[in-house]
C-alpha cells in the first residue's frame, strides 16, 4: 500500500512538474528499466544516448505520447532507471498497442520511421522493461 501511494505521488508529481497539468482520463505507464550496456560501452555513454537521442525520436514517431526518464533516488527503485509515459488517454495508448503483447500496423509504421535509431541504440546495448499503465481517476 505505500509504495502504492508513493507511486501515485510521483506520477502526479512528475505531470505537474512538467507543466503538463493531468487530467481525469490520461494514461500513464510506469516502466522501470533493466538496462544491459554492450561491452565496450559505459552506462553513462548509453544513458546520453538513450536520453539525447532514442527518446526525443521515439517521441517523434509516436504523437500524443510523452516519455520523461527517472532515475530512482529513494526505496525499492534507487539507483535503478524509470521511464514515465504520458499519453491523453487508454485510447491513444491502444492505437499503437491494443494488447500488452502486440503492437498494431501504426505502431509498426511508427517503429519503421525509428529503424536507424533503433539499431544505433543496439550499438550501445538493450534494455527490458516491467512496467504498469495507470489511468488518472
Amino acid at each position: 500500500m505505500k509504495r502504492t501511494l508513493l507511486i501515485t505521488a510521483l506520477l502526479l508529481f512528475a505531470g505537474f512538474s512538467f507543466g503538463q497539468p493531468l487530467q481525469k482520463g490520461n494514461l500513464l505507464a510506469l516502466h522501470t528499466l533493466e538496462i544491459t550496456p554492450n561491452p565496450d560501452v559505459s552506462f553513462n555513454e548509453f544513458m546520453e544516448h538513450f536520453t539525447g537521442e532514442f527518446i526525443p525520436k521515439y517521441e517523434e514517431s509516436f504523437p500524443g505520447i510523452h516519455f520523461y526518464v527517472l532515475k530512482g533516488d529513494r526505496g525499492e527503485n534507487e539507483n535503478k532507471i524509470g521511464m514515465l509515459m504520458l499519453s491523453e488517454s487508454a485510447e491513444v495508448r491502444d492505437l499503437y498497442w491494443p494488447t500488452p503483447d502486440s503492437a498494431s500496423a501504426e505502431a509498426m509504421k511508427a517503429f519503421g520511421k525509428m529503424a536507424a535509431a533503433i539499431e544505433k541504440l543496439e550499438k550501445y546495448g538493450t534494455f527490458s522493461t516491467v512496467y504498469t499503465d495507470w489511468v488518472v481517476e
